[in-house]
Formats: C-alpha cells, structure tokens, sequence
C-alpha cells in the first residue's frame, strides 16, 4: 500500500500506536506501560499501512478480556478508520486502502453515541462494509485481483472447521440417561453410608470424526490450488484430526508440511515436497495409493474425506471406479469440491471422471470462492 514492511520504534509511528493506547484508556480498557511496549515491538514486524495486522496485534497486546472487544473494535475504528482519524496523516492511507481495510475488517457493530446522526453514518459504512465483503466472498478464485485475494486469505484465517461427532466405546458418569452406573452409585452408597446416595447413570462419549482432505494441483486446478491449499492449512489447526493430501499423477502427503502456524512457510514446504503442480490428473491411482497405503491402515475409516478436484481424469475410468467404491465403504461420508459446478445447482456431471464418481459422493459442492467453502465448514458438523 506504499509503505515499507515494517518500521522501527522510536518514528512517527509509535506516537501513531502510543495515541492508539490512550484512547483505549479513555475507553475504560486496562491498558498497562508493558502491554503498549509490546503493541510496539509486534507493529514492528508489521507493514504500518495494513490495518488488519495493527488490529489484530493490538487485539493480542492490548485486550485481556472478552467485555472489552466491543469498545476496543469502536475505538479502532474511530481512531484508524474515521472521519478525522488521528492516524491518517502519519500513516498516509489512500482511499483505496481504506476501502480494502474496512472489506476486511469485519467488525461487530457498536452503538456509537447517542446523535443519531452519528449512528446513521456508522450504520450506512458498516452496512457498505458488510456487503463488500459478501460480493467479495462470492467472487471466484480465477477472476479476483491481488489485492481481493489478499483480503480473502485474511478472512480465510478465521474460518473454523468442526467434523461432526461419533459415538465412541467409552462412557462416563451423568446425571440423567438411561443406563445406570452401578458401580459409582453404589461406590456413593458406602461411602455417605447413612444417607442415600442418588443414583448415577452413563453416558457414551462422542469423538470428532478424522477429517482428510485430498487436493487436485494438475494445470487444470491452478486458479484453486492454492487457495484450496490455505483452506487446508486452516483446517490443518482444527480440534479434529486432520490429513492433508495433494495429488496430480501422483500422491503426497502434507500434513506435516502444513503444520507451521505461518501460511507462507506452510505452503513455500508443501509447494517443495510436491513435484505434480501443473501437471496431469490421475485421480484413480491417487485414490488408490490413498486407500492401500493409509486407508486400509485406518486412517480413512469413519473419517469424512474431501476431494477437490474438477473431475478431468486421464487415467483408467475402472481403476477410478473401484477406488471410489472402495474409499466410500471406509469413509463416514464423501465430499466432492468441484470448481466448475460454480453457482449451478441444476449441475450435472459432464466429464468422464465425474460421472465415473457421482454414485459414491454423499455432497457436491463448487469451492470455487470462499462463499462455497463457509458452506462446506458450515455442514461439516451437522454431516449425516
């Protein structure tokens, strides 16, 4: 945004951050001398003109308890993003960087102050700010620029991925149910002796599901791969267990690769361990090496499996065939990302390997913006 990565303690823009803190201050929010050196030394790494990064470090630097979110996001908003903002002039914001730090910035709304002039403008800029970003949202990977991929990725950052549950054998005392702990209840019966002890029951455990994620990089997905891939790492940080497979003609595995807490350092290692970007698609073989080498092991049994890929298959349709035959008795359930379904819900499978899987997939979906895949974390938990 015309700004260096980074600056240095002690310039015009730690009075930018130390005013920030006062204001904080003035809001009611505890705001120690340690607290505000630290929102100075992690504003250090960051690029001063990205509001993002100044928001979120001085959401971990600055703010201790959860009341404390709602004045903090009207303070920032007030000092960084108003009218008569103290920190334009040092940070020297274009229009359009405005414009991109509010798309991604998606803030609760606050009650401003009793003028209801006031409250109508932050209503009218947070109502432009919301369907900002629900177009963006909506907007496919392919045709977005750098700027509204970047913006993407940031909110890509706090989507959260949850596999629904299963029953497990364990079990554990409950208050009600409908099998009594005889054991415990009688246990309580010794030990309160003359009094009656109430009687327990058990209750069965329930356990996320195993969730495997398995990536098309041949050149027909290189609009998505990437994207699909920041979607992994996100998922890859999830309670759940979570594995990580990219395939072209051939299969890797990432999850440890995908492990870093940095995006950039997690893909600059997936992108060095796997050699089929770009390349050709063989789906049945990949799906084959998945099954025999991890499936049969376990690692695919009761898990729910994501596939994404567009279907455009150059290997043996029958091999394909089995595999997803195979792979859809050991997973709990199959889903399939196709980029190319898009917005269609009248979609109908038009290439070989996607008619060759349709039988076997439980849900078709397009993850081909970020919209689609909110859908997906959004169904994951309630998957049956």
């Amino acid at each position: 945004m015309g700004e260096p990565d980074g600056f240095a303690p002690g310039d015009g823009f730690t009075e930018v951050l130390v005013g920030f803190a006062r204001e904080l201050r003035a809001a009611g929010l505890t705001v120690g001398t340690g607290d505000v050196v630290t929102y100075i030394e992690a504003a250090a790494v960051l690029s001063p003109s990205d509001l993002l990064d100044l928001y979120w470090a001085g959401r971990a630097a600055l703010v201790t308890r959860r009341d404390d979110i709602p004045p903090y996001d009207r303070a920032f908003r007030a000092y960084f993003l108003g009218e008569d903002s103290p920190a334009a002039g040092p940070l020297r914001l274009t229009a359009q960087a405005r414009a991109q730090a509010s798309a991604a910035l998606v803030m609760p709304a606050t009650d401003p102050g009793p003028d209801e002039d006031t409250r109508d403008r932050q209503e009218q800029r947070l109502g432009l700010m919301a369907s900002d970003v629900a177009a963006l949202k909506q907007r496919s990977f392919a045709s977005c620029t750098p700027d509204e991929l970047a913006a993407l990725r940031r909110i890509m950052r706090t989507m959260k991925l949850t596999p629904p549950r299963r029953r497990t054998r364990r079990a554990r005392a409950a208050p009600k149910g409908t099998v009594p702990d005889l054991r415990n209840t009688i246990r309580n019966e010794i030990r309160l002796i003359a009094q009656s002890a109430p009687l327990l029951y058990r209750q069965r455990t329930t356990r996320l599901r195993p969730l495997i994620l398995v990536l098309d990089v041949s050149g027909s997905m290189a609009d998505y791969s990437r994207h699909l891939l920041q979607f992994a790492h996100t998922a890859r940080h999830a309670a759940a267990r979570v594995e990580v497979f990219c395939f072209g003609t051939r299969l890797t595995r990432i999850t440890r690769q995908l492990r870093a807490r940095s995006i950039d350092l997690a893909l600059r290692r997936a992108g060095e361990t796997v050699l089929e970007w770009e390349s050709g698609t063989r789906i049945g073989e990949s799906l084959d090496e998945l099954i025999r080498r991890w499936g049969r092991a376990g690692m695919c049994r009761g898990a729910v499996v994501v596939i994404c890929s567009d279907g455009l298959d150059r290997g043996d349709p029958e091999l394909l065939a089995v595999s997803m035959e195979r792979l859809a008795r050991l997973a709990y359930r199959v889903v399939w990302l196709n980029p190319h379904k898009g917005e269609n819900r009248d979609f109908r499978p038009s290439t070989v390997g996607m008619m060759v899987v349709a039988p076997h997939v439980d849900l078709l979906l397009s993850g081909h913006d970020l919209a689609s895949l909110e859908e997906l974390a959004a169904l994951l938990p309630v998957l049956h």
